[in-house]
């Protein structure tokens, strides 16, 4: 881990409330609101080739994200698109990760901050692969996580909130400690939801089967990873699945920006073979991600 360079220490600069400001200025107090009671949302974008893949659906999925939490971007969609452009290019990468966040501030200290300011950064770094690249073909190993998604009446499931990843966190170092890669999670009937930090797919007799996201986010990769499975006549089907029925799928494969198309070659007591359909959908989201989809022109 020596070879890290931590996030507050690296060079550049970050698009902070409005303005490009020098990466390593880009500061909040520790009596912030979003840090003591996750009053935080975020997103998790690629770039590709100079271009924010999806990067209208992401910025539609961020204002949604903020609504659900009571908070009110003091931003248009179009001005977060353009601040996101802005970042990408005073960074000057071609491949990299993007993180636009939104949290209130400092002003209260209590659980009802109405009248924190909200403030909104979008900070742009280079992120390889989120597993081994000349691993991914093999499948990487999952455990079965003891949390559970939370119902959607208890949390508010269906934004990109900063609290809901504290059991992911949780889920993902125990898995590593016993030397998975990552973990799958339950929802709270029991019945599969996803990995820590992307959507889940099975494929059995040729077919595609995810379960319905109603306990948690309907991902951009995964909305996108179906319709490149049905364009090429890969029948999909979003239903409930039990855990026991893992026995009987052939294939298995992550989605999320992160992720991108990750095979999967164990969960717990499960075995898959990474496969056709596998590889199909991995190198067709490849060259997806790739066309110039979703960018956006700075204005003048």
């Amino acid at each position: 881990m020596a070879d890290i360079i931590p996030f507050d220490q690296r060079d550049g600069s970050l698009w902070f409330d409005g303005a490009l400001v020098p990466w390593r200025s880009a500061r909040i107090h520790v009596l912030t609101h979003g840090l003591h009671y996750a009053s935080c949302v975020f997103e998790g974008e690629r770039l590709y080739d100079g271009r924010v893949y999806k990067l209208r659906e992401h910025t539609a999925r961020l204002f949604e994200s903020a609504r659900i939490l009571g908070m009110r971007i003091p931003y248009t969609d179009d001005e977060i698109d353009r601040a996101t452009l802005e970042a990408v290019a005073v960074q000057g990468f071609k491949d990299a990760y993007v993180r636009p966040v939104v949290f209130r501030g400092s002003e209260m200290m209590a659980v009802a901050a109405h009248n924190t300011k909200i403030h909104v950064a979008i900070a742009v770094w280079q992120w390889p692969s989120y597993f081994d690249p000349k691993e991914k073909l093999k499948g990487i190993r999952l455990d079965i996580s003891k949390w559970r998604r939370p119902a959607p009446d208890t949390a508010p499931t269906q934004a990109k909130a900063a609290g809901l990843y504290m059991i992911c966190t949780l889920s993902k170092h125990e898995a590593e400690a016993k030397g998975y890669a990552d973990a799958m999670m339950l929802d709270y009937r029991g019945l599969v939801a996803e990995a820590t930090g992307a959507n889940i797919f099975f494929v059995r007799n040729g077919e595609l089967h995810t379960p319905i996201a109603d306990c948690f986010l309907n991902g951009i990769t995964r909305q996108s990873v179906m319709a490149l499975a049905r364009a090429r006549r890969i029948a999909v089907f979003e239903r409930r699945i039990e855990p026991g029925e893992l026995e009987g799928f052939t294939e298995c494969f992550i989605t999320g920006s992160a992720a991108e198309v990750t095979p999967v070659a164990e969960i717990g007591p499960y075995r898959f073979t990474p496969g056709a359909i596998s590889e199909t959908l991995m190198n067709a989201y490849a060259d997806d991600v790739r066309k110039p989809l979703s960018d956006v022109k700075l204005a003048g």
